[in-house]
């Protein structure tokens, strides 16, 4: 993930542990006399402690923590558990304590909310670095220097210490810990360094441990999640090239004739992010479409995407995120070698493992993925795995929650939640990344997750969730003539056509506000070929002039997703269709971002009742 392609930079590192034996950090235990004020607290109490830089010294230099407590709501009764919440990153923590607060919901009547940040970051002891700049590696190795030797003490293992040193000040005997991304390595080196505190552990888009017990670093291109977005649709299925092969084509006719409009850098970032809908449900059907002859629905989709808001990729509070990733991860290049040597490595297993195929680094022109740009000129400091080698994992339980497109694969997730005694694993079809907080959460997962979170050790299983709100097009028809009839009675078959292609005009326009995830800075965008669509979000409606989907028919209007932008609720669209024959008025009625493969419909056509289905193109 460096150069213009950085994104999500926290997402792609790996997480920690059960460590027992001499190199455990100290008991951070304290008397009951000496407990944080905000023990005693009846609401929100924000609060600091103080710790040692190094918890294997406890003469070290002290440094500040800072930390939220939310007391249960019913304080008519002791609380049934405390749940320690870490939002990944690693970034400043404190701003999501009401994301927490959301996701929990009901939990919270009962039990406790902890959120600490983690040291290095927001408020307390940041790390600063002016004029860092990630793009340069110059810069990532000024800060360094910068910061000096106690940069290596800006890792998970001490960040774990500090975590359980305000567990003890609240007086609290046990935790949950409820870590999401890189909150995962938060917790596994909590678990690694405090197994006895803790109750047990839901771990939400996992960062996982390599052999070495460092996080690993995902270095791939996910073509092959392509294929996974394709297989539940008959219609994408029906594609002559699809998933990985098509990528593999698309990648030898790019080589041959570059595109500027469809970087194969621009395309690895969108395998990496097909939970998001208006990718997952076109990206197949416009890779086949841009091998056959027509570019244009891979250039909308790239161009849409590159305007995705990215991480700031220059600013002095990064250093905190620079000193964890670099500091807790494993990469392609020996740890203790100078950087001249890192970067050969780097290279060379560029050259020869081709992480990223079908793409070359050549393809990709300098900017590849991965947190191995940045740090292969942050020098190696003590040894720090959140995961030492050899450890025991503890028995207690343990929700893995993993979706088919997060950065690891569901076998991957699935492997981690195998060592531990009692985990698992609850998949999450057509799930990305973070899938317990934040707007985009489906009942599903807010449902099992709460109820694990209330009871772990009741804990018996849970079944898979679907967040599925689409099945894969499988095609972008270029005219009229190429789209499949509707299914309704008392129209002609050209009529019937017609209704057809104004439903995929719709369709095509509705995906992009689908309910779990949607560009929402996206308020304008013109037609796949032809006209103006305009996004209102807060009316819930989306205005068409002259869009044209398919060349022969231009529609206008307005499609009100309405309830259905938020519930599943059904949606409505008021239409002006124009084709070689005229100008007809077209209503529609239908329920969408639901995963079918003949939605139902209903509406009228110039004034004619109808009721069917229309079949996916």
């Amino acid at each position: 993930m460096a150069g213009r392609a950085l994104r999500a930079i926290a997402a792609l590192v790996a997480g920690g542990s059960v460590l027992a034996g001499p190199s455990a950090v100290a008991d951070t235990g304290v008397e009951e006399a000496a407990r944080h004020p905000c023990a005693a607290a009846t609401s929100r109490c924000d609060g600091e402690i103080e710790v040692p830089l190094d918890w294997a010294n406890p003469r070290s230099e002290r440094i500040t923590v800072a930390f939220a407590w939310v007391p249960r709501k019913d304080g008519s009764r002791p609380a049934a558990g405390t749940i320690l919440a870490n939002p990944g990153g690693p970034l400043p923590a404190l701003g999501a304590v009401p994301e927490f607060e959301e996701a929990l919901g009901p939990v919270l009547d009962t039990h406790n909310l902890l959120v600490v940040e983690p040291r290095g970051l927001g408020a307390a002891t940041p790390l600063r670095c002016p004029g860092l700049d990630l793009e340069r590696p110059e810069s990532v190795a000024a800060c360094a220097e910068h910061l000096g030797p106690r940069r290596a003490f800006f890792t998970a293992d001490q960040a774990a210490a500090d975590m359980d040193a305000v567990r003890s000040a609240l007086g609290v005997p046990k935790v949950t810990f409820h870590g999401v991304s890189y909150g995962t390595a938060f917790a596994q080196a909590y678990a690694a360094r405090f197994p006895d505190r803790l109750s047990g552990m839901l771990l939400d888009s996992v960062l996982i441990p390599d052999s070495d017990g460092y996080l690993r670093t995902p270095l791939r291109s996910n073509a092959d999640r392509l294929d996974v977005a394709c297989a539940p649709s008959a219609a994408c299925r029906r594609l002559p090239y699809r998933g990985a092969e098509a990528v593999d084509r698309l990648a030898r006719r790019l080589r041959a004739h570059p595109d500027p409009r469809v970087r194969p850098v621009t395309l690895i970032s969108l395998a990496n992010g097909l939970a998001m809908p208006m990718a997952g449900r076109s990206v197949n059907a416009a890779v086949a479409a841009y091998l056959d002859g027509d570019p244009l629905p891979l250039r909308r989709l790239t161009s849409t995407w590159e305007a995705l808001p990215t991480m700031p990729l220059r600013g002095a509070e990064l250093a905190g995120l620079v000193a964890y990733n670099c500091g807790d991860s494993s990469f392609p290049f020996t740890r203790t070698a100078p950087p001249q040597q890192r970067r050969a490595e780097l290279d060379r297993h560029y050259a020869q493992d081709r992480p990223y195929r079908p793409f070359t680094i050549a393809d990709l022109g300098g900017s590849v993925f991965g947190m191995q740009e940045v740090c292969h000129t942050w020098p190696a400091s003590r040894p720090s795995p959140p995961v030492p080698p050899g450890t025991r994992y503890p028995d207690v339980p343990v929700l893995v929650v993993a979706g088919d497109f997060d950065t690891p694969t569901t076998a991957e997730a699935a492997e981690l939640a195998r060592r531990f005694p009692r985990g698992a694993l609850l998949r999450v079809r057509a799930g990305g990344h973070n899938l317990t907080t934040g707007p985009s959460v489906d009942a599903c997962v807010r449902a099992a997750t709460r109820a694990f979170l209330a009871d772990p050790a009741g804990h018996r299983g849970t079944p898979g969730c679907d967040r599925s709100t689409y099945r894969a097009i499988g095609s972008f028809p270029r005219t009229l003539a190429q789209v499949p009839a509707a299914q309704v009675t008392g129209l002609p078959a050209r009529d019937r056509r017609v209704l057809a292609a104004a439903f995929a005009t719709v369709a095509d326009a509705a995906a992009m506000r689908d309910p779990l995830q949607h560009p929402a800075w996206l308020t304008s965008q013109p037609g796949l070929r032809g006209g103006e669509l305009t996004f209102d979000d807060e009316a819930a409606v989306i205005r068409l002039d002259q869009v044209r989907f398919v060349g022969d028919l231009a529609v206008s209007g307005e499609i009100r997703l309405g309830g259905a932008s938020r519930t599943g609720g059904e949606a409505a669209a008021r239409l002006t269709v124009t084709d070689r024959d005229g100008t007809r008025e077209v209503r529609l009625a239908w329920r969408p971002f639901t995963a079918t493969e003949h939605p139902a419909v209903s509406g009228s056509y110039a004034g004619r009742r109808f009721t069917g289905t229309i079949p996916l193109h």
